[in-house]
């Protein structure tokens, strides 16, 4: 396999979705969840519900090498804070993961960065790879 192709739906299938079933999350994968902001269906990688019906709204960005990815961070945020935000309590919090070497700003996302510039930055929980697996796997999104 080409390092440089690594895939988000690799890594979806290599670890994301076991640990989520290790938690015991019922889960779908690419579910239209609306209208993104500015039109535009909004789809996202992963849509988790926990044992007690709690849904939660999952976003896998990869980052192989340096890219625009990280650019996309702070838009893709807004979308899913936006979406928890006008579900009426049907998505209890999303998750943004970030996958992948090639993060310049991943500690920066990761450590509340942009808490300080989004309204809603609580709806949306921005983590590394490593760190959902670890919650996933314990039961603890």
């Amino acid at each position: 396999m080409n390092p440089g192709k690594t895939s988000t739906g690799m890594v979806l299938e290599q670890m994301v979705l076991p640990a989520l079933e290790h938690g015991r999350y019922r889960y779908q994968r690419q579910v239209t969840i609306g209208v993104r902001l500015g039109g535009g269906k909004h789809v996202v990688d992963v849509l988790a519900e926990d044992v007690a019906g709690k849904k939660f709204l999952i976003s896998l960005k990869w980052q192989q090498v340096s890219g625009t990815a990280e650019q996309k961070v702070p838009f893709e945020a807004i979308c899913l804070a936006e979406a928890v935000r006008s579900s009426d309590g049907q998505y209890h919090q999303a998750y943004l993961v970030l996958g992948g070497p090639g993060w310049k700003l991943r500690d920066f996302f990761v450590g509340g960065g942009l808490q300080g510039h989004l309204t809603h930055s609580d709806l949306v929980r921005i983590v590394t790879l490593e760190e959902f697996v670890s919650l996933a796997n314990q039961a603890k999104l």
